[in-house]
């Protein structure tokens, strides 16, 4: 694309070249006798116009030719011609595109600007340094307009790099959390589990097949869920909502902790409205992680869960009695990574002692995110 707007630039300035009543426009700065029209200037002014059409993809190039050709038409006093503009067309180019040689490419171009105004004053050029100076100034001019769109360029590139990477980073740390809160659920239901299985074995062994049900019913739930979380890392392509536990799921959550030996007690109030993924899996995260708390550092103590649906929030409290053991206290990688999750949500988590005994999850959830 860049190409070929680089060709019908060339192409324009080239036509403009051959008509008389622009060529006044054109740079000039020796104002020698001219010479008449030849095929030397038809030539000249091809050379200053046809090499920008590769400006953009070889800029040193273009300006060593269309500079040559700046130079030969002002000490041999060819014809004015708007192809002259070519020179600044060159000099932007360059400045904005060059990537090597950017410190030597001025000064060469300074050095040759120099010997042509000694060759032209020698020729006997009327112009004076003034006017040396200030003509040198505007092709210094064109060159920094070309490298301050080219730090532009740089310094957008490098803003994208850093968002991507921050992005990346921001994915990592969910899907870090995502696999902390399916791993610590069911690997801790699973030792709850298991520990009361063994129990049973010694004292009633005809329930201890209940546990081993529940065992392997949770470590197929642990597979099923990260399989999910597996798809999501290889952008398989399923909509969000269809590896996502739904709302109606904290339900199930609840089971399986009575299951593990947990006695719940579960109340729902209001109308679930319809809302994003997000929120759904924010309601379901906070009340896997106070549940599995409770089986970590409460066991068998009453937890009850409340999930209130209100019309702008969803308000779920989860409260477990008895001591608050160590490790319990909401500083963890769990309870920390729901912060956050709420946070960008727009909500909030309090989670701490009671007073007097357990232990209590309080989280506040928009019932919509933005995006």
């Amino acid at each position: 694309m860049s190409d070929r707007r680089d060709a019908l630039l060339a192409a324009l300035l080239t036509l403009l070249a051959f008509v008389p009543t622009v060529s006044v426009i054109g740079a000039e700065i020796g104002d020698l006798p001219k010479r008449p029209p030849d095929a030397l200037s038809v030539a000249v002014a091809l050379a200053l116009t046809v090499p920008l059409a590769v400006r953009a993809r070889w800029p040193g190039a273009c300006l060593v030719v269309v500079g040559g050709a700046f130079a030969l038409h002002q000490t041999l006093a060819l014809p004015p011609t708007f192809g002259t503009v070519g020179l600044y067309v060159a000099l932007y180019s360059a400045g904005a595109h060059q990537a090597r040689l950017r410190r030597t490419t001025p000064i060469a171009a300074t050095a040759a600007y120099v010997l042509l105004a000694v060759v032209l004053h020698l020729l006997g050029s009327p112009q004076r340094s003034p006017d040396f100076v200030a003509f040198f100034l505007v092709l210094a001019v064109s060159w920094t307009a070309g490298a301050v769109v080219r730090r532009r360029r740089a310094d957008e590139a490098e803003r994208r790099r850093l968002s991507a990477e921050a992005a990346a980073v921001a994915e990592r740390a969910r899907i870090a959390r995502e696999l902390h809160d399916v791993v610590t659920h069911h690997v801790t239901a699973m030792v709850v589990q298991a520990d009361a299985a063994q129990y049973l074995l010694r004292g009633a062994p005809d329930r201890a097949g209940e546990s081993l049900t529940a065992i392997s019913g949770t470590g197929r739930r642990a597979l099923t869920e990260l399989r999910s979380l597996l798809g999501v890392l290889e952008a398989t392509g399923e909509p969000a909502a269809d590896r996502t536990p739904a709302l109606g799921t904290v339900g199930d959550l609840v089971e399986r902790a009575r299951l593990s030996g947990q006695p719940v007690e579960w109340t729902e109030l209001g109308h679930p409205p319809a809302r994003s993924v997000d929120v759904e899996l924010a309601v379901y995260r906070v009340v896997q992680e106070a549940l599995t708390n409770a089986l970590k550092h409460a066991a068998g103590r009453l937890t009850t869960v409340l999930v209130r649906h209100g019309d702008s929030h969803i308000e779920i409290e989860v409260t477990t009695e008895g001591p608050v053991a160590a490790g319990g206290q909401g500083a963890g990688r769990g309870l920390a990574g729901l912060r956050e999750r709420l946070r960008l949500l727009g909500g909030e988590l309090t989670a701490g002692p009671r007073p007097g005994d357990g232990f209590t999850v309080h989280a506040l959830i928009p019932s919509r995110s933005d995006p």
